[in-house]
């Protein structure tokens, strides 16, 4: 059946099947597995229920012939009276005068359209002629683009049912069909097309959910099974005590769950497979701690380390910070786009001949230049910055070194399952001890000005503020203040002695490092700036976080923004601007109030915005499901997680004839699409 063509079908032509392909739509199975999008059924409610002006469906018995009238250009209005229980109805209709020879006297009807209480009448939108029972009652609708009418290939979904249902294979092993109860193959898709009542309906639903959900999970633990086992690695010996001496003298004690991220780092740096993890954390709860322990275990194995980020303001920050915790641990770099002439050839040299340990960079880390003597260690920060091919380029580097990704924005369960399936998952969520809480207001524009008193309290006091707007210019399509307007007006408000200052993404790359040089210290108290400062900015002076026109964003980066302040040891504060219109935008607001914690934030992000727009349109990294819904179906996609699990640990796609299906599904996948890490 999948090589069979649509023009198969009797009465799909070439022009019919031209069409079925701007759809995707090329062979029959194509054409049954082209799911209905949603289900119209015209539930008949009494009248004494029905609502004015709603739509509405009732049934009845023709009383009197149907009337058509003719007005204007090639306008017609018919209108037949029906009874329905003791109760006169008169349905309306307008421009099919042709439903007169259906509308017959005696017949029973059934009317679907907008309900008119006081004249006790119904503009009927369509309608059916028989005994409601004896008809499809529930149908389906498909996206079809404007390509196909929804009659037509509704008709060619029927055919295809007719013809080919008994060529449908099952591929799920007989085992999962009885312990989880669920309809064979065959039926399942017949019954999502043509449902006979709704229990089918939900039981065909339940039954190709999983199986889609599945078949993702065994691809993804098929890819990460590969990945482990089948590309070289290497077991780095390194001295436990050496490494624990190194986190005994850190400025802080570890929490809980960094002590049990190096653990799972640590026991992948020993295995001889590559490591290929993300380590995942909220706003400063210390993965480059974590970061840091692995990078001097590699350092005392003998081999170098790289960490790229997405910045020079970070990479500049990380430098510093690692510096302090290694004192005379080892050599670290700095290698960015400004780093030019004979120190970057110096640079690169003592990279090549391994006298440099860590180096440090941006994306002039992946340029072609740059060798490494023995690099063990990738590290990639806001590895979602960066380009699939990017982190590439830098894995591909050194003689197959372990990988560790990391990412401040915290993940729901559900999208770390389906968009990091195929890498192990490492999660940091406790905050280091002693840290204070943000104190979180959600303000009107209105109270500008006493927020701009607040602001000066604080500067008196020594310490700094953000002040962040989502546009850098005058926008006509959006009504909201820009970085540029909002930076001239606080130089009028603001006290003289107030240094203000402005940063956004189309300054220069040493126009941003001058104007972040002098906010560090604190030559600038309150900065202006777009979102350049999500990620990548750690002053620990700053204690007030300002946004303007806070229901822009979503939650994710509202919190990352947060975590721009109470990065020190004073009391900080962020203050939201918003005047939400819509009842999600409010809902937002109150949340940020109510939490700090970065991985609620992310579960409450992920309903109100949906899993499409977690991640941004451009780079979602989601799989697109024909049915399976991530936060509802959660519980599927956590059975079949585990299902998928244990097929492929127990090895039951060779040693079990029943998966056999599931295995040619598998090795397709494996031979089409993974690219591993050679």
């Amino acid at each position: 059946m999948k090589d069979r063509l649509v023009t198969e079908l009797t009465g799909v032509g070439q022009a019919m099947a031209d069409k079925l392909a701007l759809l995707d739509v090329y062979t029959i199975e194509d054409v049954l597995n082209t799911f209905p999008s949603r289900y119209d059924h015209d539930q008949v409610t009494p009248l004494a229920t029905l609502v004015n002006q709603q739509k509405a469906t009732i049934e009845g018995v023709i009383i009197s012939e149907a009337v058509v009238t003719y007005y204007g250009k090639k306008k017609s209005r018919l209108t037949v009276a029906i009874q329905v229980d003791t109760v006169v109805v008169k349905g309306v209709m307008f421009n099919r005068p042709f439903a007169k020879k259906h509308l017959v006297v005696g017949e029973t009807v059934t009317f679907t359209g907008k309900w008119d209480q006081h004249r006790q009448q119904l503009t009927i939108e369509r309608y059916r002629v028989g005994d409601q029972n004896d008809t499809q009652a529930i149908q389906p609708i498909y996206l079809l683009k404007q390509v196909v009418k929804t009659s037509q290939f509704k008709k060619i979904v029927q055919q295809a049912i007719d013809s080919y249902i008994g060529d449908i294979e099952e591929i799920l092993p007989p085992q999962f069909l009885n312990d989880y109860k669920l309809l064979d193959r065959a039926t399942a898709i017949k019954q999502i097309h043509f449902p006979d009542d709704f229990n089918y309906l939900k039981q065909a639903k339940r039954r190709l959910i999983y199986e889609e959900i599945l078949l993702f999970q065994l691809k993804m633990q098929a890819f990460r099974k590969y990945n482990r086992e089948r590309t070289q690695g290497k077991a780095h010996c390194f001295k436990e005590e050496k490494v624990a001496t190194f986190i005994n003298q850190l400025p802080f004690q570890l929490t809980e769950a960094q002590q049990n991220a190096w653990q799972e780092i640590q026991y992948d740096l020993r295995s001889p497979y590559r490591m290929h993890r993300l380590l995942q954390g909220d706003v400063g709860s210390g993965k480059t701690a974590v970061a840091a322990i692995a990078m001097y275990a590699i350092i005392n194995a003998n081999k170098q380390a790289a960490l790229m980020v997405p910045t020079e303001i970070l990479a500049e920050q990380h430098l510093q910070s690692l510096q302090a915790l290694f004192r005379d641990g080892g050599r670290i770099e700095l290698l960015t786009g400004s780093i030019k002439g004979k120190k970057r050839e110096q640079l690169l040299s003592d990279l090549q001949q391994g006298q440099i340990n860590i180096i440090i960079g941006t994306h002039a880390l992946i340029q072609n230049d740059v060798d490494f003597y023995n690099l063990g260690l990738v590290i990639v920060d806001e590895q979602h910055r960066f380009g699939v091919n990017q982190r590439k380029i830098l894995r591909e580097k050194g003689f197959d070194p372990d990988v560790l990704f990391m990412t401040a924005t915290p993940i729901p369960r559900t999208l770390a399952i389906t968009s990091y399936g195929d890498m192990d998952v490492s999660v940091i969520d406790q905050m280091p001890i002693g840290r204070k809480t943000i104190d979180t207001f959600w303000v009107k524009e209105s109270m500008l000005p006493r927020i701009l008193t607040f602001i000066e309290k604080e500067v008196a006091s020594g310490h700094q503020a953000y002040v962040i707007t989502p546009l850098i210019e005058e926008s006509d399509k959006l009504d909201i203040q820009n970085a540029v307007d909002l930076y001239q007006r606080l130089e009028v408000t603001l006290s003289e002695q107030t240094k203000i200052g402005l940063l956004h993404g189309r300054l220069t790359n040493d126009e941003k490092e001058q104007v972040m040089s002098r906010f560090a210290q604190n030559d600038i108290q309150v900065l202006v700036a777009t979102t350049v400062v999500e990620v990548g900015v750690n002053v620990p002076n700053a204690t007030v976080m300002v946004i303007y026109d806070a229901e822009r964003f979503g939650l994710s980066q509202l919190h990352q923004l947060r975590g721009r302040v109470g990065r020190g040891d004073a009391q900080s504060y962020c203050i939201l601007i918003a005047d939400p219109q819509g009842e999600t935008g409010k809902e937002r607001m109150r949340i940020m109030t109510e939490t700090t914690n970065g991985f609620e934030l992310a579960e409450h992000d992920l309903k109100l915005r949906g899993p499409g727009d977690f991640f941004g349109k451009k780079q979602s990294g989601l799989p697109e499901f024909k049915l399976a819904d991530l936060i509802h179906d959660y519980r599927t996609l956590e059975t079949a997680r585990q299902d998928a699990q244990t097929i492929i640990f127990e090895e039951r796609l060779t040693n079990d004839p029943d998966y056999h299906r599931l295995k040619d599904y598998v090795d397709k996948c494996l031979h089409e699409h993974i690219s591993g890490f050679d």
